[in-house]
């Protein structure tokens, strides 16, 4: 499962990496809505809360539909400003149906539902649509969809005023801090853009993101299936730090793409994708697997060794082995003619805490 940038034919310099405030900030709200996500901002966040107005946390509840499960298009500019206010700006500049249709793909769930032309804003049955999915997530969200639809100007307003209070109490401090270190991560990755290429300075974004084969495309590990063209415009990608672990893409129809990825940092693990996942949950699916794990984690063994424990055959055993080491949850190490396999506790810890326990029990 991916998403599928087309970038066929698209001039150099048109897979840009630069700097948002309102991507960070809308970042941090994330990390406010949800911090079970982001257990290294945990304290950070309760701090936060604690020192809200009551006015505002009550503002950032209302409108959380915009960040919460994913973020307006508007809210990761394809086109980053220097400041926040110029961001705002632009947002300011887009008209009604764009930013009422971006914010109901987010308001309405969290599989980002898009609208085709007429908008819900100006088409009856689209309209209806939208309300109806908004009610089916919630009071609080079929509320804001009703306003948003009733009177856009209103709302928006609110919106900024709710971003602009934001920055006055905890984004200027946070972004005094963060600022420098997206700065840096922005120039090295461009400069590797410029040296070595797009391959190499995708690679250095995230294991989570590479090149097609034939370089006519960005391919991210992503939930669903889908893609989208560059056009003229091409593809945006931005540094975060609130964002980890989040690799966060949007791609609407009428907006550029844009991918907002987490900064590298010191000793990170490199993202797994979700085909490795599966693959390994796979290879754990079968009884004689497991049956084979839990001995090799008592010891290394050969497959003479285990087909006699297990009273199996050894090309029995070999094929479950083989399936094992594909996953990457087993090592292998030559002994004379004797080959000795080992569990790779790493890996399999890495998918769970409980997996592991029962494996080792």
């Amino acid at each position: 499962m991916a998403l599928r940038i087309d970038i066929g034919g698209l001039p150099p310099g048109r897979v840009r990496f630069s700097v948002s405030p309102l991507a960070e900030l809308t970042a941090m709200l994330h990390v406010l809505a949800e911090p079970a996500h982001h257990p290294q901002h945990v304290a950070w966040a309760g701090s936060v809360w604690a020192g809200l107005r009551p006015e505002l946390a009550e503002l950032l509840k209302e409108a959380e539909f915009l960040w919460r499960s994913s973020r307006a298009d508007f809210l990761i500019p394809a086109r980053p400003r220097p400041t926040l206010a110029e961001e705002l700006d632009d947002v300011d500049r887009i008209d009604d149906e764009a930013y009422v249709t971006a914010a109901l793909i987010t308001t309405c769930g969290s599989n980002r539902i898009h609208f085709a032309a007429p908008s819900p804003l100006a088409d009856a049955a689209a309209r209806d649509r939208a309300l109806g999915l908004a009610q089916a997530r919630g009071a609080v969200q079929e509320a804001f969809a009703e306003r948003l639809l009733a009177d856009p100007a209103t709302v928006r307003a609110r919106v900024r005023r709710t971003l602009e209070e934001c920055a006055e109490a905890f984004f200027d401090e946070a972004w005094a801090d963060v600022a420098v270190r997206l700065a840096d991560d922005r120039r090295l990755k461009h400069d590797l853009l410029q040296r070595r290429g797009l391959g190499a300075a995708l690679a250095s974004v995230s294991g989570a993101i590479g090149l097609a084969p034939d370089g006519d495309a960005v391919i991210v590990d992503k939930l669903q299936d889908s893609a989208t063209t560059a056009g003229d415009a091409g593809v945006t990608f931005l540094p975060s730090v609130f964002g980890r672990p989040h690799l966060v893409a949007v791609y609407a129809p009428g907006w550029n793409p844009v991918v907002q990825y987490p900064v590298t940092e010191p000793d990170a693990p490199t993202p797994i994708s979700l085909a490795a996942v599966t693959l390994r949950l796979e290879a754990l699916a079968h009884p004689v697997r497991l049956r084979l794990l839990r001995t090799l984690a008592r010891g290394a063994h050969t497959t003479g060794e285990l087909a006699h424990a297990w009273e199996l055959s050894p090309p029995e055993v070999s094929r479950h082995l083989a399936v094992l080491r594909r996953a990457g949850l087993l090592s292998s190490q030559r002994h004379g003619r004797y080959v000795r396999y080992s569990l790779n506790t790493t890996d399999l810890t890495a998918l769970g805490s409980d997996l592991l326990a029962a494996v080792l029990r």
